[in-house]
């Protein structure tokens, strides 16, 4: 049986008991570097100084224990260049010398870097598609015409524009939720196999003449046109509806009672949503928040759709809901449909103490507020602190101390909001679930312990 050849490393460095070199060899990746210039220089002296203190407790294993096991430093070469390598540092039996053996990190780098690279293209493929689809919605709801998506094998509406769900008394909620969904209920029994006709032809020819037939309970008479489209799951059908005499017939506007007309007039947004996180109402200060045009654009969307993380908040704010009735100052960011991004404040309470059917939202700016406290307190306290330091530490270390604290606060901050549920606050961070384990290691936070209080 022939064995894999071993993997060679690529430093080898020979130390004296006061860590100085007495021998480097260079290997892989660093042949072409001089390994002699190394020869007679302390061995800290050839790493940057943040490292020095590591290097310096590797020695310190070494002398007490006999070995240090693997450590990451970054090693600078004999040509000045710095790269990334993985040591480990054992202590020659019978000699006073040391050895330590290290391997490039460089290869990992590069992989990161790639990573980082496909996360921002994805990223940019997200925003571009988000764009996209901005522009869809724009173009359908500004149509003078109404105009609907059906599901080629049930008829039932998939997607309307404002047009389309005012005049034929349509809902933009979950078909599975609203049977008034269904188109077919609102045409005359006369057109009706007119109409399936016509579908019938465009799934089997790929187009057909267009028909007139009256839809709704006025019955004014509309000219209706298909078109096939393929869509993932299954194909659906583009249907078209035009005025057939006269304008559109307006529709009738909704008759408010004092409460729902201060509702509306509330600076504050406000919005109405079920059990599953369907917008149900909303106000005018919610519309302009997510940056949509009419309140029958948004019937039946999910809440989370403009939340700052999609899935991940609403979860959350559901979940809470559901156990304690209500929820306060839950913080987020929500996006608009033409790209802004706020901070903002949620407060939920539902129409029962527990699982609740219907939840009232009101969401809050606070992009002003948070500007605020920031320049106060993070910039004052936490400065402050750190401030106390200069002159005993480097700047590197006061950059790489001010980011652990900031992201060990925001890590403790998203599983409080998560109750606890590492995938979730994993979510919220936007980072995986064996990234967040790694960190709960480096600063000492017991995720176990805060997710079983939470539960």
């Amino acid at each position: 049986m022939i064995e894999p050849p071993l993997a060679a490393p690529d430093i080898i460095l020979t130390l004296d008991r006061d860590g100085v070199i007495r021998d480097a060899t260079l290997g892989g990746v660093f042949a072409a570097e001089v390994a002699s210039y190394w020869i007679g220089l302390p061995w800290v002296a050839t790493v940057p100084e943040r490292d020095g203190l590591l290097l310096r407790r590797i020695l310190g294993e070494v002398q007490a224990r006999g070995f240090s096991p693997f450590r990451q430093l970054v090693q600078r070469l004999p040509s000045g260049r710095e790269v990334a390598v993985e040591y480990t540092t054992l202590h020659l039996e019978g000699q006073q010398d040391f050895v330590a053996v290290g391997k490039s990190l460089q290869a990992n780098a590069e992989i990161q870097c790639r990573l980082i690279e496909t996360q921002q293209a994805m990223s940019q493929d997200y925003l571009k598609l988000r764009e996209i689809e901005t522009r869809y919605r724009h173009l359908v709801n500004a149509s003078s015409e109404a105009v609907l998506l059906l599901d080629a094998r049930d008829f039932g509406v998939l997607e309307a524009n404002p047009i389309a769900v005012q005049t034929f008394g349509l809902s933009s909620g979950p078909p599975k939720a609203n049977p008034g969904r269904r188109l077919l209920d609102s045409l005359r029994p006369e057109d009706l196999d007119t109409f399936l006709g016509m579908l019938h032809e465009v799934r089997e020819r790929g187009g057909a003449p267009g028909t007139l037939v009256r839809i709704g309970a006025a019955q004014h008479p509309w000219f209706a046109r298909a078109s096939l489209m393929a869509a993932q799951a299954h194909p659906v059908f583009l249907v078209q509806f035009a005025p057939a005499e006269g304008p559109v017939p307006a529709h009738p506007t909704r008759c408010e009672s004092p409460l729902e007309h201060l509702v509306e007039r509330s600076p504050d947004a406000f919005a109405v949503i079920d059990h599953q996180g369907a917008i149900l109402r909303a106000n005018r200060a919610f519309l302009d928040l997510v940056q949509m045009g009419s309140e029958t654009a948004i019937l039946g969307k999910p809440l989370g759709r403009w939340l700052g993380r999609p899935g991940a908040d609403l979860t959350v704010l559901l979940a809470n809901v559901r156990r304690l009735g209500a929820v306060r100052l839950f913080s987020t960011k929500l996006y608009g449909e033409l790209g802004s991004e706020i901070e903002v404040e949620i407060s939920a309470v539902g129409n029962a103490p527990t699982n609740p059917s219907h939840i009232g939202v009101c969401t809050r700016n606070i992009d002003r507020r948070l500007s605020t406290e920031s320049r106060a307190t993070s910039s004052g306290q936490r400065l402050d602190i750190l401030t106390k330091q200069v002159g005993r530490t480097s700047l590197r270390r006061l950059v790489d101390e001010a980011t652990e604290v900031i992201e060990r606060h925001y890590i403790e901050a998203a599983l409080d909001l998560a109750g606890g549920n590492r995938t979730v606050a994993a979510e919220l961070l936007g980072i995986s679930r064996q990234s967040l384990y790694v960190k709960f290691g480096r600063y000492g936070l017991d995720g176990e312990e805060r997710a079983g209080a939470h539960s």
